[in-house]
């Protein structure tokens, strides 16, 4: 079975950090891509990250542009998000995905999700 599992969040001060893992059993990081997505209450699902499986490549929307940035340990098969300078409009449940696809910022094109780490920012 395929599992992908977050942890990381928290709550934390406007302006503070976090970072999130993404955890991955039954496939490699090595050949897929990993997104990132959040989810506020009473809102949709939104794209903030993904890094791809070829050559590293990362995308990010213009929303988290130079605040939060990917990585990735492929020894221990774990994705990182890095949250920098986070602000309350940033307090949602984070997901991670992975996919074989091109269309990173399109969720319908992953094919396994985790279940969220929640992410709150205070005033």
């Amino acid at each position: 079975q395929v599992q992908l599992v977050e942890s990381g969040g928290g709550l934390v001060q406007s302006g503070g950090s976090l970072r999130l893992s993404c955890a991955a059993s039954g496939l490699s990081f090595m050949s897929y891509a990993t997104g990132w997505f959040r989810q506020a209450p009473g809102k949709e699902r939104e794209f903030v990250a993904a890094i791809s499986w070829i050559g590293d490549a990362t995308y990010y929307p213009d929303s988290v542009k130079g605040r939060f940035r990917l990585s990735r340990d492929y020894g221990r098969n774990t994705v990182y998000l890095q949250l920098n300078s986070l602000k309350p409009e940033d307090t949602a449940v984070y997901y991670c995905a992975a996919t074989r696809n091109l269309a990173f910022s399109n969720q319908s094109t992953y094919d396994y999700w985790g279940q969220g780490t929640q992410v709150t920012v205070s005033s």
